[in-house]
């Protein structure tokens, strides 16, 4: 549900590459971080939580596990972005939202996960919806 429902916050399905030749890559829109700040790759690299299983995700798809590898490699790799943005979610030390609670799910995406700079919080409710109806075979 979450990882629907940010994806097609984040770029619908349709753009890999940020547009104006912004710096996110993949369908969640990641960027590469930096290892003194974390965020982005660098973030969900370094967490505790998800750095032994983002190494077997890389290994499982033929990715060096280096922060730069996996960030170029997620404009072409859906299964590895999926992961990536799996994993993320797993650094998050609060349950999932339940079903249904698109409030929840707007706090874990704006600010304990991806943290956009341009949230636009008036199209959560069309993603989130999306991502809901989908989930309960309505889409």
């Amino acid at each position: 549900m979450m990882l629907l429902a940010a994806g097609y916050q984040e770029s619908k399905f349709r753009e890999r590459l940020q547009r104006r030749g912004g710096p996110a890559r993949g369908f969640w829109q990641f960027e590469l971080g930096t290892q003194e700040r974390g965020g982005g790759v660098w973030g969900v690299y370094k967490h505790d939580s998800s750095r032994y299983w983002l190494d077997q995700l890389c290994q499982a798809r033929g990715c060096p596990f280096q922060p730069r590898d996996i960030y170029t490699r997620i404009a072409e790799d859906d299964v590895l972005a999926a992961g990536l943005a799996r994993l993320l979610l797993f650094t998050d030390r609060q349950r999932l939202p339940a079903l249904g609670d698109m409030q929840g799910a707007w706090a874990l995406y704006r600010y304990r996960t991806w943290c956009p700079g341009k949230p636009r919080p008036e199209e959560w409710p069309d993603s989130y919806g999306l991502a809901f109806d989908y989930v309960q075979g309505v889409a």
